[in-house]
């Protein structure tokens, strides 16, 4: 796994990830993905990084730089300058024909150095995995490369989005690289995944009108599992955006279970947000502030 005190670690929005984050996310048409490869990609360039797409390797350039948003002034000027670089597989490890971990893990340190050498502050790179099948490589070859790979970010500024297509990789691949990857992204913008635990509902991603019911079913139902004598932690530290509506809709519902005490565990700005709703009038609520 990667540096657990530089990384992030479990599933994570796009928005969250960090230099020396190794993340996995899947799609299952050929429209999926394109929000985040695009955020990605351009979080980089925001964060003064080189960024890499190797997209698929049947998908044609212009297509690819499609679903980057181009053009646009800050990407072209990035593809000009060669921040923002498109790129395949096959090429990275040339001269060698075959794939290799060892070739690969080479030419991304490689790069990684360049970069810096550039005078980037990192690299990150977006690789779809379809390069498998146009190398023909082993699947078990490449999955070994992928639970392998600590080095590349252990204290190094790299980043990297391995994204699987699960219409053509086995289920059994499919889940043994969710499984192997310290992060796990969700598959696309604007939805909130919820999780349940003895006494804790912790939710990861946006909290807004889109996904408000989701937001107060998640909630309720947490609350109802506390029971009479239980306290419930509301962990909203994996939420990159939180409504003030969705806000409102969190303090309604503790006020509705006066007998359960609730600790919200959050960023500063839901925290800012919470306690302008009136989080402070809510005697059995205490807000938590936490970093990422």
């Amino acid at each position: 796994m990667a540096d657990a005190g530089s990384a992030s670690v479990g599933t994570i929005p796009v928005q969250r990830l960090r230099a020396g984050d190794h993340a996995f996310v899947s799609y299952a048409d050929d429209d999926a993905g394109r929000d985040v490869v695009s955020v990605f990609a351009w979080a980089g360039l925001l964060k003064r990084e080189k960024v890499m797409v190797f997209a698929a390797p049947h998908m044609k350039d212009e297509h690819v730089w499609n679903r980057l948003d181009a053009p646009g002034v800050l990407l072209g000027a990035a593809r000009r300058h060669g921040q923002l670089v498109l790129s395949s597989m096959r090429s990275l490890i040339q001269p060698q024909d075959a794939f290799t971990p060892h070739r690969q893990w080479e030419r991304i340190t490689e790069e990684t150095d360049k970069a810096l050498d550039e005078g980037y502050s990192g690299l990150r790179t977006y690789i779809d995995m379809h390069w498998v099948r146009d190398l023909g490589a082993d699947v078990e070859v490449m999955m070994h490369r992928e639970s392998h790979a600590q080095h590349l970010f252990t204290d190094r500024p790299y980043t990297e989005i391995c994204a699987y297509d699960t219409r053509w990789f086995d289920p059994d691949v499919v889940t043994a690289m969710h499984e192997a990857h310290p992060c796990r992204l969700l598959p696309r913008l604007g939805v909130l995944r919820v999780e349940h635990a003895d006494g804790v509902v912790h939710m990861v991603g946006e909290a807004d009108l889109a996904t408000r019911e989701e937001f107060i079913g998640a909630v309720r139902e947490g609350l109802r599992r506390s029971g009479d004598s239980r306290s419930l932690t509301v962990d909203l530290s994996g939420l990159v955006f939180l409504a003030v509506v969705c806000a409102v809709d969190l303090l309604r519902l503790v006020l509705e279970y006066a007998h359960v005490p609730v600790r919200v565990d959050c960023a500063s700005t839901p925290a800012r947000i919470l306690h302008r709703a009136g989080a402070d009038q809510v005697p059995h609520l205490a807000i938590n502030e936490v970093g990422r």
